[in-house]
């Protein structure tokens, strides 16, 4: 579903990777084009993994649902399973 080509290097966490955690975020930056997926615990460097995209969609298909996220939006959702809520990133 994402424009992006399966091997498109993105930003998780560890925690994501290893079913710790669900993905509740995501952010696709403006600047580089990157897209983050992150869970409950947030971003943390000591915790960043890079990983392909098909992935990441194969962990979680939802993510699916956001794959035409426009340059500079985030999403989010309070747990898995419920529906996604997009707006701009803030400043």
């Amino acid at each position: 579903m994402f424009k992006d080509p399966e091997t498109t290097a993105i930003i998780t966490t560890a925690r994501i990777m290893n079913r710790m955690e669900p993905i509740l975020s995501v952010w696709h930056d403006e600047e580089d084009g990157m897209w983050q997926f992150l869970g409950e615990s947030g971003p943390d460097e000591s915790d960043a993994v890079i990983v392909g995209l098909q992935e990441i969609v194969k962990l979680d298909h939802s993510v699916n649902e956001v794959a035409t996220l426009p340059l500079g939006w985030v999403a989010w959702r309070e747990k898995k399973g419920l529906p996604w809520n997009i707006q701009k990133q803030l400043g």
